[in-house]
């Protein structure tokens, strides 16, 4: 009786997916948002890395929960995106500090889940040494601005950034490619499904998965704290980067994205209780 229980399926849970998969679809495609981080941060990221890097093996017991992420994926990616990029362009401070805020408020239960298996010095290294990495990074690609014409080959590497901004957590894909003026033409081609910016792109993606994905999920499998602890530097340097600084010098710029702010930090934390009382398996 207790497994027919259990093997019902709670209407909540489904719903509560898909949300977390529009949140994940719309961080993939807002600037300066990383929709790996957000992956990380809903538990759903390793259930993903598993599947891409053994689809075979881990079909019937992955795919099925994750369906649900696929669709309010695309819902929020294609659809909800466009809604929020309009906020974006009309207010984008108060939303990417809304956005800041989610992610900080779910950082308390990331490090949680970071240390399942215990910590260690080298997890402690590997947080600062992916933190450093992703500053560095970040910041370079600010001080040389280049930009390029959008061709076939800069599609591949279009896609190419978009799969990485899943696979690496952090490494959102429109700050890679803003520098180059390319995020702009990629985006547009895919909201218009333009085959001359899909398919380069998708082969991009898929080709970066398969190339990438084994190699990351054995790194969770043979080093999970020092793996997840480097995720956690990732997150936390990406989140800092994208603190629009500019917009808390004037007083009631500032109250705004205070409040923007305080707002995300309460909804991650209600989504967070809410995680621990509805738990996916």
């Amino acid at each position: 009786m207790s497994n027919e229980k259990n093997s019902r399926v709670n209407p909540l849970q489904i719903v509560f997916r898909i949300v977390q998969g529009a949140l994940i679809g719309l961080g993939a495609v807002l600037p300066g948002i990383s929709g790996g981080v957000l992956s990380v941060i809903f538990g759903i990221y390793k259930p993903i890395m598993e599947l891409l890097s053994n689809p075979f093996k881990h079909f019937k017991s992955h795919v099925p929960p994750l369906i649900p992420v696929a669709v309010g994926g695309l819902i929020g990616f294609l659809g909800v995106a466009n809604i929020l990029a309009f906020f974006l362009e009309k207010y984008p401070d108060p939303s990417v500090c809304l956005f800041i805020g989610l992610i900080g408020g779910m950082l308390p239960s990331l490090f949680r889940e970071a240390g399942e298996q215990g910590r260690s010095k080298g997890s402690y290294v590997s947080m600062v040494v992916c933190m450093c990495v992703i500053f560095a990074l970040l910041i370079g690609l600010k001080m040389f601005s280049l930009e390029v014409t959008p061709s076939f080959g800069w599609y591949l590497f279009c896609g190419f950034c978009l799969a990485l901004s899943v696979i690496a957590p952090g490494m959102s894909f429109s700050t890679l490619l803003m520098p180059l003026g390319l995020y702009t033409p990629f985006i547009d081609g895919i909201g218009h499904f333009n085959l001359g910016v899909l398919i380069p792109g998708g082969i991009g993606a898929v080709v970066t998965v398969i190339c990438l994905a084994k190699a990351i999920n054995a790194l969770f499998d043979n080093f999970y704290s020092i793996a997840f602890h480097g995720i956690i530097g990732i997150v936390i340097a990406a989140t800092v980067m994208i603190i629009p600084v500019s917009g808390f010098m004037a007083p009631g710029q500032c109250v705004v994205n205070v409040i923007c702010l305080a707002v995300g930090i309460v909804a991650a934390l209600a989504l967070d209780k809410f995680n621990s009382r509805v738990k996916v398996e």
